[in-house]
Parts: C-alpha cells; structure tokens; sequence
C-alpha cells in the first residue's frame, strides 16, 4: 500500500498543521505495518529543522527543478497529480484541510483532514478576503474528498451543518500528541531554559499564536487578581493583538521558541491556560496533561473533549471565575495532583500509535 501526503505544513509550520502532520507520520511509521510505503509530496525542502522531525521510515518528494512560487502553488493544487500517478500512490492524504483539483478522477482515493472551520463559524477573526479563499477551498475539497476525518466532535458537528456533509463520508479521528511532552525533563535542562528566556520562579503558561480568538487577555486581567509573585508566560507568534495587551512586567511574551525548549517550559511552569473562545481541538491542552500541568481553558467550543473532565472550564469572559480557577490549581493545593492523574488517564486515548492505527484503519478501506 503506497500512502501519499500532502506535506507542506509539514516542513514549514512549526506548530499547529504543521506538528499534526510530522506527528501523524512519525506514529505511522513507528506502527512499523508491512508493506505500506509513505511518501511525502511537499512544494520544497521548507525549514530543515522541521523537516528532520520526520523519522526514517518515510520518503520527500518534490517538483522537478527550481520552480518559482506561483509554479510550486500550481503544482501543489494541479501538478502533483502526475507525480502521484507516477508514483503509484493509492491514497492520497490532505493533512491541512486541502485535496488536489481533479485528484478525483485519476482514481486515486483520497482522504483529508478537516481542523476546523472557524472561518466559517467566526468570520469576525478573519479579513473577508480571507474567509472567501477559505470558503472556496473548502467546498472544492469536498468535492474531491472519498473520507473526511474531523479531529474533534466539534469539527465534525460543523462539517456537517456548514458543508452540507452526510456523516457517513465523515470519521472522527482525534488529533495525538508528540511524545517528547510526556517524557520528564532533566532539571539542568529546565535551569539552562529558565535563565535564557528569563522566566520567573513562579508562571502560569499560555501556547498558541497571541491573536485575538486566542483570546489571552483574559488571562491578563485575571493575573491581576492573582498572587503578586505569580506571572504569566504566553508562548506563541504575535500578531497586532499582542500590541494591545495591558502592559505589566508580570506578562511575558515569547515567540520563536524551538520545539526542543518547549517542552522545558511546559515543565518548569505551574499551571497551564488556555482561554480560547473557538476551536478545532486544542493540542497544547493535550500537550500541558501530558507534561503534568494542571489546566484551565474556556467554554463555547471543544476544548472539553480535549481536556477531559478533570480540567477547569470557565467562560471566556469571566475573569474573576478564571482567576478562581488557576488559584484552586496552584501548588499545595488540594486536589490537584489528582485532576492530574486523572487528567493523564484521561488523554490515554488520544496516544500516538492509537491515532495512527485508526487512520491507517480509514487508509486499508481503500485499498
């Protein structure tokens, strides 16, 4: 069986699609199943950091020549369709929510992975031009698509209502987590990550980009009703909204932080926040549990199908209740070592290999 992927976020996004599909691919390969070959179709080499994530197990491939931008654009969307068929691929996988134009016909079966569909859901956080690409993008890969795997009963829910999908074509595949998160992190390893991003003894984390769906000025207002010597770290690109954050030297913001530190920072900090108002699952939850952090996130989407009962949910704009929150999860407090445990227990389900063998599940109906 030859399994090909569209792997562009692969070797260019450092979070987000991009950690979905080096994740996703990774614990195929490490399910080690006979005879099933996987090729990565990506635009160009991309960043050679995120590039050499993938384990060995799995085979880049590449336009012919030096192709400018627009070329790659169109061989991403229309020319990738002869090397496939070249190749002999027989299932074709759109990690990041994107399926080539006619894949449909060459008799190739496809599959794509559906995130989410806030911009359709909130168009609000979106330039209008934005949302109508999208849009587009999105009802043409319906059309292509044979599977459509959702990561969340959220996501599935909107496929369903806004694209007008039956939910038959659809399959729910939760999203897993990289193992690096769950492995304990040598104490000179936190020391060296303290001292070079100067973070304080004492920190709440937040990751994810600093826009505003995000959302993090909720958990700004709330430090302030917090115990003076606790400061908030937020980890994550930063947009405009960052600019109007209210100004203290108790918010912390840190961008183009490497995979290899993030993991220190997960472990060197006390609790983890994640106030978003939407969205398509909510990895870094997964991520913190999974560190043993305990975590707070909002109400109004999924993030309590990824964080499981044990975690506190507040509303996105109650301030006084997420600073309520954060205070009965601090150090020394009762019952937090258990909404940990029981919080780990909890994203049991969403372990690599048990994503991987679902997806291949969806794979071997093809073929």
């Amino acid at each position: 069986m030859i399994i090909g992927f569209d792997a562009k976020r692969i070797v260019w996004n450092g979070t987000g699609l991009g950690s979905y599909g080096r994740t996703l691919v990774n614990d195929l390969i490490r399910r080690g199943e006979e005879g099933v070959e996987y090729l990565l179709y990506a635009p160009d080499k991309g960043r050679d950091d995120l590039r050499s994530q993938i384990i060995e197990g799995a085979q880049f491939h590449y336009p012919q020549g030096n192709p400018s931008s627009l070329r790659k654009a169109w061989w991403r969307t229309h020319g990738i369709i002869k090397d496939l068929i070249n190749d002999g691929v027989q299932v074709f996988h759109g990690l990041s929510g994107e399926l080539p134009i006619g894949i449909r016909k060459t008799g190739i079966r496809s599959v794509v992975t559906i995130h989410d569909l806030i911009f359709l859901r909130h168009p609000e956080y979106y330039h209008w031009i934005d949302t109508k690409i999208y849009e587009w993008k999105f009802r043409q890969t319906l059309k292509e698509a044979d599977c459509i795997i959702a990561i969340s009963e959220r996501t599935k829910q909107d496929i369903m209502e806004l694209g007008h999908v039956s939910e038959e074509r659809i399959r729910l595949v939760y999203q897993s987590f990289a193992p690096r998160f769950s492995t304990n992190v040598a104490p000179n390893v936190r020391q060296e990550v303290r001292q070079r991003y100067h973070l304080p003894e004492r920190f709440i984390l937040s990751v994810g980009t600093i826009e505003r769906r995000k959302n993090l000025r909720l958990a700004v207002e709330a430090l302030q009703l917090l115990p003076s010597d606790l400061h908030l770290v937020a980890v994550g690109r930063q947009t405009d909204y960052a600019a109007t954050l209210s100004k203290s030297n108790r918010l912390h913001l840190l961008s183009g932080v490497p995979d290899s530190d993030l993991a220190a920072i997960y472990a060197t900090a006390e609790a983890f926040v994640y106030p978003s108002r939407y969205e398509g699952f909510g990895i870094p939850i997964l991520e913190a549990i999974a560190a043993g952090l305990p975590v707070i996130a909002c109400t109004g989407s999924c993030l309590e199908e990824a964080g499981g009962p044990s975690c506190l949910y507040v509303a996105p704009d109650d301030v006084e209740g997420m600073a309520a929150a954060i205070l009965s999860v601090l150090r020394d407090t009762p019952d937090r070592d258990l909404r940990i445990l029981q919080s780990q227990e909890y994203i049991q389900r969403f372990r690599g290999t048990d994503v991987a063998g679902q997806v291949l599940e969806v794979y071997r109906q093809f073929v």
